[in-house]
């Protein structure tokens, strides 16, 4: 796969955009130890351009699932549904937190297509998740 050239300038824009958490399960890279990447909201492939607007940080396990994907299915209606974009929608308007947070719950067709399609609620991310809660780390205090 061929590596995009992406400016240290813009890289550091995207950074301060995101808040170094993933737009879409929101884990922290200073949690995870591990940076995010740099995910094209509208995939190069579907003729995504490489500019601030389609840009975010997302963690390598959802932006694996993601991949070139822009919508999935709802699995409550099974009708297709486009994915979250992290730059112009509101987390908290389709997602929200349960089970004190270690738990992503999607509200509406977008935000449960998103879960399920980036699986943010994989065992790895829940057990991370609930340790976090313990230590009083997480969820984000914006409330997202």
């Amino acid at each position: 796969m061929t590596r995009l050239y992406i400016s240290q300038a813009l890289r550091l824009l995207v950074t301060e955009d995101s808040g170094h958490r993933c737009g879409y399960c929101r884990c922290s890279e200073f949690l995870t130890s591990t940076a995010l990447v740099i995910d094209h909201i509208v995939p190069v492939a579907a003729g995504g351009a490489t500019v601030r607007q389609n840009l975010w940080r997302s963690c390598v396990h959802c932006n694996q699932y993601k991949a070139t994907s822009m919508e999935a299915v709802d699995p409550a209606t099974g009708a297709i549904a486009p994915l979250f974009n992290p730059r112009t929608q509101r987390w908290h308007e389709h997602f929200r937190w349960i089970d004190h947070g270690c738990i992503v719950e999607g509200l509406t067709p977008t935000g449960r297509a998103t879960a399920a399609a980036l699986r943010v609620n994989r065992d790895l991310a829940v057990s991370a998740r609930r340790m976090w809660v313990d230590a009083g780390w997480h969820p984000p205090a914006d409330g997202a």
